[in-house]
């Protein structure tokens, strides 16, 4: 099995480092525009497995004839490039999964649905955590149940000594951060698809020691196709971020001064939108490399057997210092990897273009993560 994954960065390096430790892969191309990262990154997975070239995804002609003889491809590029690189991976005949997050990319990838198919190749944007992993848990899970009354999705990505403004370090890119805190929240209510405003309905989420009591609110991209699944069929279902106290007010307030506005501004003689000098003070400030923990809680509540009976799934995973991947790399760029082996092995056999929650099934995902040493656990509540 040939892989090739299309950035280098964070997610890029923790995909090929999962990847040269999985049977049955022989090759592993690392791309990215910046050939020295791509080298670095090689060298400290150390295998002879992984080769790092230099790609600029920006030129398609270069990343059609960078595709060619590899079985599946990685995007762990921004979400921006998405949609071409699902047709550049059409267009070459081979498979195709992402990091995803944003729902609008997602449904121009789906445009391709027929072309996928006609080509035979399987395209699966929004792999990860969430979107990714956590609707897998979601819509398998209910699947367990008679009938599905409420579906609760609650992750985050948190540093485990968290210091203000925030509590918080970018633990993946801060255009995705900033894309996760605008726009609306795709969730349904009253068994109806409805949007909700990002960074709303703040609630208290309870975890063991020594987090406690955290809050979690409303972003954008984390059902992904859940409430097309589930409309007509489950009355509420919701995807929230958790975040340390706080955080969410001290963070919108930011935002309601503007600071995501995609507007030219002019400070000096340059010119620059409020939202990309925004990003660059974030990455200046927020930028760290202390150890993270990510936390998972799925909750579906139903009919079981004929009484009523919720379902917990959870996870707490924490930076593996042995090898200096922080949880979030662990938690998004592992079940990206398996999902890409699980596409190339048969073990997914759909065509087109699908989502993880519509084609991953359950069992082997848990079986694949759990000897990744993911302590994912299942509790059934009366």
């Amino acid at each position: 099995m040939n892989y090739i994954i299309l950035g280098s960065g964070l997610m890029g390096g923790a995909l090929a480092y999962d990847l040269v430790r999985s049977p049955g892969v022989t090759s592993v191309t690392l791309a990215d525009a910046d050939e020295g990262r791509a080298v670095e990154a090689a060298r400290r997975i150390g295998s002879d497995v992984v080769r790092p070239l230099r790609l600029d995804v920006e030129y398609y002609d270069d990343v059609l004839h960078a595709l060619e003889g590899h079985d599946c491809a990685i995007g762990a590029v921004s979400y921006r490039f998405n949609h071409m690189l699902t047709q550049a991976c059409i267009e070459t005949g081979i498979h195709f999964c992402d990091l995803g997050g944003n729902q609008d990319v997602v449904d121009r990838q789906r445009t391709l649905h027929d072309r996928a198919l006609e080509r035979g190749v399987t395209i699966v944007p929004n792999c990860g955590l969430a979107p990714g992993f956590a609707n897998v848990l979601a819509a398998r899970g209910a699947e367990r149940f008679e009938r599905v009354e409420e579906i609760k999705i609650r992750v985050g990505g948190l540093p485990q000594h968290p210091r203000p403004p925030f509590n918080y370090q970018l633990v993946f890119s801060v255009e995705g951060l900033v894309n996760e805190y605008t726009g609306d929240s795709v969730v349904l209510r009253d068994f109806k698809k409805t949007t909700l405003p990002t960074m709303s309905e703040i609630e208290a989420v309870e975890f063991p020691p020594p987090f406690g009591t955290l809050e979690a609110f409303h972003t954008s991209g984390g059902t992904s196709l859940l409430p097309d699944m589930f409309a007509g069929k489950v009355r509420t279902l919701d995807y929230k971020t958790i975040r340390y106290p706080g955080h969410c007010e001290r963070f919108r307030a930011l935002l309601d001064l503007g600071f995501a506005s995609s507007e030219p501004i002019s400070v000096g003689s340059s010119v620059m939108t409020a939202r990309e000098m925004f990003h660059e003070l974030l990455k200046r400030k927020l930028s760290g490399s202390d150890p993270d923990v990510v936390l998972v809680r799925v909750t579906i509540h139903g009919v079981q057997d004929g009484r009523a009976r919720s379902l917990v799934y959870s996870l707490i995973d924490s930076f593996d210092k042995n090898a200096n991947i922080s949880a979030m790399m662990r938690t998004t760029a592992y079940p990206t990897s398996v999902i890409a082996q699980f596409i190339v092995n048969g073990v997914i056999t759909q065509r087109g273009v699908t989502t993880p929650e519509q084609c991953v099934p359950l069992e082997p995902l848990l079986r694949e993560l759990r000897q990744r040493n993911f302590d994912i656990r299942e509790e059934w509540k009366d």
